[in-house]
């Protein structure tokens, strides 16, 4: 394959078709992050927050499958290789939840509804890309930097498999010992039981990450040229979509353009399998800039965060990163206050 297509093509590739199932999964599967937290919090029912358990669990016992049987090594990855700034994880966690719960969606959810026809989710798509652009390598920049000092290349990889692998414990081990207790701890409510869809769609959203690792590790271990081993996220990837629409005659496609196009070709394809397809705009400028500045707010939260709530919830924590739960809890509180105050504004007046 890598012959006939190229790396970056075929790294394009192994991103669509993860893409495509994670697209399938929103659509179809209602994988969710911001509609887990509140049917959680205001719809009594944990069965999606349970879905996240499957994922991570079955992404953790993936990742380090992957790092037994092949040539991956995980600590040169981004989640790994640059020294955990717990503060950073923190406090970008807390304004991308928020920034969720403004726009009604992650960047993966947008652009799952994107795939449905919500032409709202695409201005939030637009900002969210562009604001993390803005931070990461635009003129905010120096101001990240200098306020969240990144230290690359640390001198133990920044995960716990890692570190219990010094003290003579195999990474498969733990990760079968995480992994396992995550999936059995998901699976022990009666109703999530009851709603098999729901179990096999969160493993085939935790298996789509696995895909990103095996393959874009494969590549940089059978190819020629210099790829990054990467796998899901959608806060950076969103704006090197955007970059290559505008730049394609001079750009090489890449894994994160792939993931990206591939979920909105996914949940299209997931909305039209449902009849659930339907062109939407917003016909309340209230609602709009609402949702505009909790995208701008995503963009940077994950950037500085170093992920979204699944490249660091899922993608981050399959390799078992200090940084994955404290985000993801992070990313969780934020949501919840937001969500807190929309509905909060929204109740009428006593």
């Amino acid at each position: 394959m890598l012959e006939f297509m190229g790396e970056a093509n075929s790294a394009a590739l192994i991103g669509l078709l993860g893409g495509i199932a994670l697209g399938l999964a929103a659509r179809i599967g209602r994988f969710c992050t911001l509609g887990a937290i509140e049917d959680a919090l205001y719809g009594a029912d944990d069965r999606r927050l349970r879905m996240w358990g499957i994922a991570i669990g079955t992404a953790i016992i993936g990742a380090h499958l992957v790092m037994h049987l092949g040539p991956f090594d995980a600590g040169a990855t981004v989640y790994l290789d640059r020294v955990w700034n717990p503060l950073a994880t923190v406090l970008g966690g807390l304004v991308f939840g928020y920034g969720m719960a403004l726009s009604g969606n992650c960047g993966y959810g947008a652009l799952a509804r994107l795939g449905g026809g919500d032409l709202r989710s695409f201005v939030i798509v637009l900002v969210m890309g562009l604001s993390a652009y803005m931070v990461l390598s635009g003129p905010l920049a120096p101001l990240r930097i200098w306020l969240f000092p990144v230290e690359v290349g640390a001198a133990r990889p920044q995960g716990l498999s890692a570190a219990l692998a010094g003290h003579g414990i195999p990474p498969l081990l733990t990760a079968l010992a995480a992994g396992g207790m995550l999936i059995l701890l998901s699976l022990s409510s009666a109703a999530f039981r009851g709603a098999p869809a729901m179990i096999l769609w969160g493993a085939v959203v935790g298996l789509a990450v696995v895909s990103g690792w095996a393959g874009t590790a494969w590549i940089a271990a059978t190819g020629f040229a210099a790829e990054p081993v990467e796998t899901h996220t959608f806060a950076g990837p969103i704006g090197d979509t955007i970059f290559y629409a505008m730049t394609a005659s001079g750009n090489a496609l890449s894994f994160s353009v792939g993931s990206v196009v591939g979920v909105v070709i996914g949940a299209a394809a997931g909305s039209l399998s449902k009849g659930h397809f339907r062109w939407e705009a917003c016909d309340d400028p209230r609602e709009l800039r609402r949702q505009m500045l909790g995208a701008a707010l995503m963009g940077p939260g994950a950037v500085i965060a170093i992920g979204c709530s699944v490249g660091q919830g899922i993608s981050a924590f399959s390799l078992l990163a200090y940084s994955a739960p404290v985000a993801l809890v992070s990313i969780f509180i934020g949501g919840a206050v937001g969500l807190r105050q929309l509905i909060a504004g929204l109740a009428p007046a006593e």
